[in-house]
């Protein structure tokens, strides 16, 4: 035992049973072997957040393959394996005290683990153990200088794993050579069929084989197999990828374009799409749709009624409304589903989104279609809403967006699909001519449209509404104040998954489908902070969150926190869903501009 560690170990014993304000003497670096541990922040109370700890391995003494983590992209997969594997290895040492985070279905950059030039290193949280307000001496040094380097020296010193293959029969979990090097060939082969999708003019691909039906509706694990369909692509659409690992993937390909999911209820519409909003994450083997890959700007948009809008250019969908607003800068505290549905959509493309998902069942229905009888009997000058199914072409044939809509009760969307597919007790099959034939669509029609992609039913003035304007928008800007409220004395932090609490107010997430869990929450959280420091009155939301992402990309998510040595447990969120938490804050405020963007 080192002097430092034998330290330590002797403060912790002589603070046994007094005032748990004691424990804030132990903060430090110790060493342990090949092992530093770094005691960062000590909870004031028993009572309090858990205390911070690190432990870290230098490079030399873990000795990992080089080529599975001096890749950016493979560190992220290696980091996010030693999580799942350091799980296991809590378990085994039976140390309920160490907390280092839970990962989902997804592989996804998390502050969890850090992969660096230098080493190895774990972020934990540590429950110290009390009695009432008393310290439990003993059991903490336990904690911290004996379960806490073994754990280091088991997950990080890659001599000690074991060389069983992952999927062997034994906990695939376990820290082995061949998992780690499964897992991160895994991951290079899904980001290079993802990039294969632009390649092809693809905005999505679902392999063969794959399951896409979860256990439940409130889990993300997947149906057992011998419970589930599993996914077989229609001949016209199958799409076969041969990847340089040496892998080749067969799947259905959706093209760019507009794409429309139709079948019966309970026939797996909604089971598709949903795979497709996870689909632009990584997934680990055994999830079921480690082959579903989407564009990696894909959205879901829904109504969403009650939430705030702030200085949306909604005017596309919604103009002339009797009130007199001007929706090419509309603001209200309580938005309608129309409204809802028709800023959530423009703030996805200001965003970046190239592909929008949709399904009819979380839509407006009126923001959606209107049919022809309506038409007839509300003329269009008394209508203000210019329905999608009248804008989705524009959007494609003049934005480049293409949209996957899931449609079970109505057949408005036929005239303007490029593809119509249909479900069969989970059963794909590509039914375009007849959805053309149905509603007198032919192939000439879409041969002689803009961009040869179907019929562009969208024109500056849209039937229904002849002063509806071109999808062309001002760049919003945030004020200097924009997120400094009066009331904020703390930082943003999550509440879950579905929560964050900024000031004294809450900026509600529920809605945001593609937010995973509460680590990506609290990761966007911290972004908010870091966007309050760049908003300064001329920046425009959309130069924030490429400066945001552009700071991701190089130095990865601990930069959010200015790198401060021991971040939480984050997950890195896209900027969609960064956008979404924004455009979401009740306090949000702007410049007033009114010159259409370049």
């Amino acid at each position: 035992m080192s002097s430092r560690q034998s330290s330590l170990a002797s403060t912790l014993h002589n603070l046994d049973g007094r005032s748990y304000g004691n424990l804030k003497q132990i903060r430090g670096r110790y060493t342990f072997g090949p092992v530093t541990v770094f005691i960062d922040r000590v909870q004031a109370d028993p009572f309090a957040s858990p205390s911070k700890v690190r432990v870290r391995v230098d490079r030399a003494d873990a000795r990992f393959p080089l080529d599975l983590t001096t890749d950016r992209a493979d560190r992220i997969a290696a980091a996010d394996y030693l999580l799942r594997a350091g799980n296991e290895v809590l378990a085994n040492i039976n140390q309920r005290a160490l907390i280092l985070g839970h990962p989902g279905q997804e592989i996804l950059e998390r502050t969890n683990i850090l992969i660096d030039d230098a080493g190895f290193e774990a972020r934990l949280l540590v429950n110290l153990p009390a009695r009432g307000r008393r310290i439990l001496g003993h059991q903490a040094a336990d904690i911290l200088t004996r379960d806490l380097p073994e754990f280091a020296e088991r997950l990080f010193l890659f001599d000690r794993w074991s060389d069983v293959p992952a999927g062997s029969g034994g906990n695939t979990h376990a820290p082995s050579a061949q998992g780690l090097a499964d897992h991160v060939q895994l991951h290079r082969d899904q980001l290079e069929l993802r990039s294969h999708l632009g390649e092809a003019g693809l905005i999505g691909f679902v392999g063969n084989g794959a399951i896409l039906p979860r256990t439940s509706g409130d889990s993300d694990l997947p149906m057992k197999s011998s419970d589930a369909v599993a996914f077989t692509s229609p001949p016209e659409l199958e799409h076969t990828v041969e990847l340089s690992s040496g892998r080749t993937v067969t799947g259905m390909g959706i093209p760019h374009g507009v794409t429309v999911i139709v079948g019966g209820g309970y026939h797996g519409k909604s089971t598709i799409l949903r795979a497709l909003e996870r689909g632009v994450y990584a997934h680990i083997a055994g999830d079921g749709r480690e082959w579903v890959i989407s564009d990696p700007t894909a959205t879901s948009i829904r109504a969403e009624d009650g939430r705030a809008v702030t200085g949306d250019d909604i005017s596309a969908f919604i103009n002339n409304l009797p009130s007199g607003s001007d929706t090419r800068f509309f603001s209200t505290t309580n938005a309608s589903g129309s409204t809802s549905q028709a800023a959530n959509l423009v703030e996805a493309i200001e965003a970046g989104a190239n592909t929008l998902l949709i399904d009819e069942d979380t839509s407006a229905t009126n923001f959606m279609i209107r049919d022809e009888r309506m038409r007839a009997l509300i003329p269009a000058e008394r209508e203000p809403i210019t329905p999608f199914v009248d804008r989705v072409r524009p959007l494609l044939t003049r934005q480049g967006v293409s949209t996957v809509l899931v449609a079970g009760g109505s057949s408005a969307f036929f005239e303007v699909a490029d593809h119509v597919i249909a479900l069969d007790a989970y059963v794909p099959s590509e039914v375009t001519d007849q959805a053309h034939d149905l509603v007198g669509v032919t192939a000439a029609d879409f041969e002689t449209a803009p961009t040869g992609l179907g019929p562009d039913t969208g024109s500056d003035a849209a039937p229904e509404s002849p002063t509806a304007p071109a999808f062309t928008a001002a760049p919003r800007v945030p004020t200097a104040k924009a997120l400094r409220p009066a009331s904020k004395t703390k930082t943003a932090r999550a509440k879950g998954s579905d929560r964050i609490q900024f000031g004294r107010d809450f900026i509600d997430l529920i809605a945001i489908a593609q937010l995973v869990d509460a680590q990506q929450a609290s990761g966007v959280a911290e972004v908010l902070e870091y966007l309050a420091e760049i908003f300064d009155g001329r920046t425009s939301l959309t130069e924030a969150l490429a400066e945001v992402e552009g700071m991701l990309d190089a130095e990865g998510i601990d930069g959010i926190t200015g790198h401060r040595d021991h971040p939480g447990h984050l997950t890195r969120p896209r900027r969609q869903e960064i956008a979404a938490a924004l455009n979401r804050y009740r306090g949000l405020s702007l410049e007033r501009r009114a010159e259409p963007r370049a």
